[in-house]
């Protein structure tokens, strides 16, 4: 049987989750190229000034990963910088748009799965 002390892993990273977001992974992955392996105050900074619509959900999401961090690893947000951050793709709903001659063309309502991970710079 192992040691207790062996199975711990400090890990000093901190990841926050955005699911089912109603905008498309394409746009959201243009901003989030903006802002990767950036310091988080540099970062927020960029999403508050970009004028996508993306920018709304990932500025939510990423003071979201700063609280997690600061509250429940007790780091400090001035040696905090973005890992690593990914979109996936949701659950894509299906519409139809009718048009001409009874004919009906499919419109596709794209969602979000954002994951923003952030890390000490110091470790």
């Amino acid at each position: 049987m192992k040691n207790s002390n062996n199975l711990k892993s400090f890990s000093s990273e901190v990841v926050a989750h955005l699911k089912y977001a109603r905008i498309s992974p394409r746009k959201v992955g243009i901003v989030l190229d903006l802002i990767r392996n950036k310091p988080v105050r540099l970062a927020l900074a960029i999403l508050q000034n970009t004028s996508k619509s993306a920018s709304e959900y990932l500025e939510k999401l990423l003071k979201s990963a700063i609280a997690n961090a600061v509250n429940n690893n007790d780091m400090e947000v001035s040696n905090l910088y973005i890992s690593e951050c990914f979109v996936c793709p949701g659950p894509t709903a299906r519409r139809m748009l009718p048009v001409s001659k009874g004919r009906g063309h499919r419109i596709l309502k794209r969602s979000s799965h954002v994951t923003i991970a952030v890390k000490d710079r110091r470790s």
